[in-house]
């Protein structure tokens, strides 16, 4: 069990009852922990029958063998639940200083079911865990919440806490971690499940040391890996994850207009570089993360100042600000801003906004629905107002803050046709008309439209694996071999969620899966080859595609929506094709093991041993 600690724990809320359970070692050996052990548990103790929204749907977090030592960028952890916003397999994998805490107090894992009958919060460290009283607190955002439970607690703690989203249950809410850092586990409204258990928080704080098999040699692999890991991440540490924006909008890839746009000249203005040359005060960091994309800016004028807080980063921007035509940087960092405090997945939170304009733009809503907000394109304040109903709850926030999929559905005339989701869950901010693994990645990805699933994109402009036979960048409209790339990139990028490990690793090729799995066998003492590890996560992949298949999903189902599959991008420079989805999906299949229907057959269960 090195490497872990062996134990989690489980948490009913109804009964508050707290059990320290072993973690059997099979499990670890076949799922390794983080999305495949969480995987595993909400596999078992959930059913097509489980209310997303109800006491009997578990709340599962598990950290994994990397969690907490020396391997850089490994301090997250992975998080699940059934998805109120899709009703699938719920997930969001989270950094910051959280997991690190959590481990530290002696556990793995944590599973919370039942429903406490008043607000409570978790209070997990060294000599045990407590079920506390919250209600001084319901009802407050969450960076008010977190400071209050730092001075309950410990000041060195984190807070993985809901905002009102998450108390008043709204599907687009997430789960802010305020430690050192705010991050996010943001995406398929696993901060509604939190709040429908009457649970505001998890406060972490551990000091307990982590059982290594060779702690030198891990810290001396590392130590000599660090100069090139920083070196080929300058660029990104400079400029943050949105550095890219003014490239991604020449070559097609960065979202516009909901998704109707070509080219936009306001790309430039909200870009990594634009925050580094106005309002970056400073950059900030995961715990023990050389990389420090995280953005933190200052604002002292303008009808957003003061601002002193975290800043957007890639995702946010391109959905606050790219598919709403916002090009007003401060505008969108108060959006941001506004997202943390409320607890709302700010990917799902633009994209519905931008929606919302497009049926503005039509006539099917009117400023009669909007409380009088002009909601067009590029309005700096409907944005900022947008964001305040949705985490307050009134009005159309109401409507809004149940994503495009449903508010679609409620106001009809053909609005389905222009909401653009996978099966429920709005886009991240890349292109599949510009990047065919992303169209068949979006597809099949477990939670809907994830680009973190297969993480593929910079292996067709720049990155290479050969360890894994992905000898050089791939030509993003090569059909042949598609399916293998794609689902090559999402075994391995499924396995990093079960070490846990951060993606931006793979940037500048600054970590190879060599050296991951080096790490893992000093950390473990076993004696795990690439083709061991990558199976994990094959495993983990198809288990949680047999959850959703089990609930009734099918190839009808792995679609794009309307709009990347009938309206390209044109302009001059961009080469955007409309992906060939039958042909890809029916190869996928095929590679994966799985039926003409999408579902993975008995052959590969077995061999998975599944």
């Amino acid at each position: 069990m090195l490497g872990y600690f062996g134990k989690y724990l489980r948490v009913n809320l109804s009964n508050r009852k707290i059990e320290i359970c072993d973690l059997n070692k099979d499990l670890i050996k076949n799922y390794m922990g983080g999305a495949g052990i969480a995987a595993w548990f909400l596999y078992k103790e959930s059913s097509p029958e489980t209310d997303p929204l109800g006491p009997e749907n578990p709340l599962i977090a598990f950290t994994g063998p990397f969690t907490g030592t020396a391997v850089p960028s490994a301090s997250r952890h992975h998080m699940m639940a059934r998805s109120p916003l899709t009703g699938l397999i719920g997930e969001s994998n989270v950094g910051g200083s959280w997991s690190t805490h959590f481990k530290k107090s002696g556990y793995d894992g944590i599973v919370v079911t039942g429903k406490a009958d008043t607000p409570v919060y978790l209070w997990i460290h060294d000599d045990g865990v407590e079920i506390r009283d919250a209600q001084n607190i319901w009802g407050k955002d969450s960076y008010m919440s977190a400071e209050w439970l730092k001075m309950e607690t410990s000041k060195k703690a984190t807070a993985a806490v809901i905002g009102q989203a998450g108390e008043k249950c709204v599907p687009i809410a997430g789960i802010p971690h305020i430690g050192n850092i705010v991050r996010a586990a943001a995406r398929t409204g696993l901060g509604a499940v939190m709040g429908s258990k009457n649970l505001k928080a998890m406060v972490a704080y551990g000091t307990k040391e982590i059982s290594i098999a060779d702690t030198d040699a891990l810290k001396k692999d590392i130590r000599a890996l660090m100069p090139h890991i920083k070196s080929v991440t300058e660029a990104f540490r400079k400029y943050g994850t949105s550095g890219g924006i003014a490239t991604y909008e020449e070559i097609g890839n960065f979202p516009i207009k909901n998704w109707a746009g070509s080219r936009w000249a306001g790309a430039v203005k909200v870009s990594g570089v634009a925050m580094h040359d106005t309002i970056l005060s400073g950059r900030k960091a995961c715990l023990n993360c050389p990389i420090m994309c995280g953005r933190h800016i200052k604002i002292n004028e303008g009808p957003y100042a003061p601002m002193d807080c975290e800043g957007p980063e890639y995702e946010s921007i391109g959905t606050l600000g790219g598919e709403c035509m916002v090009d007003d940087l401060p505008a969108i960092c108060k959006a941001n801003e506004l997202c943390n405090g409320y607890g709302l997945d700010t990917i799902s939170t633009g994209a519905t906004i931008a929606f919302a304009m497009e049926a503005f733009e039509r006539g099917i809503i009117t400023t009669g629905d909007t409380d009088g907000i002009k909601l067009t394109f590029g309005n700096a304040n409907a944005l900022v107002e947008m964001v305040h109903k949705i985490g307050r709850q009134e009005g159309i926030g109401v409507m809004v803050g149940e994503g495009s999929k449903r508010m679609a559905e409620k106001i009809g005339k053909n609005s389905t046709e222009f909401a653009v989701h996978v099966k429920g869950l709005e886009p991240s901010a890349h292109d599949p008309r510009r990047f065919f693994s992303h169209a068949v990645n979006y597809a099949t990805a477990a939670r809907g439209a994830c680009h973190n699933a297969s993480w593929s994109h910079p292996y067709e402009l720049s990155l290479s694996m050969p360890e894994i036979d992905i000898l050089e960048p791939q030509d993003a409209y090569q059909i042949e071999g598609k399916a293998e790339f794609t689902a090559k990139l999402q075994n391995m990028n499924t396995l990093f969620d079960t070490l846990v490990i951060c993606r931006f690793v793979q940037v500048g090729k600054a970590v190879n899966i060599t050296n991951t799995v080096n790490w893992l066998n000093m950390i473990t003492g076993r004696e795990m080859k690439i083709e061991d590890v990558m199976s994990v996560g094959e495993r983990v992949f198809n288990l949680k595609r047999l959850y959703n298949t089990r609930i009734g999903i099918n190839k009808k189902d792995d679609l794009l929506p309307p709009r990347f599959l009938s309206r390209n991008r044109l302009g001059e420079g961009l080469t955007n094709q409309l992906p060939p989805m039958d042909q890809l999906l029916n190869d996928y299949y095929e590679y994966r093991g799985w039926n003409k229907d999408g579902q993975p057959t008995d052959k590969t269960i077995n061999n998975l041993k599944l």
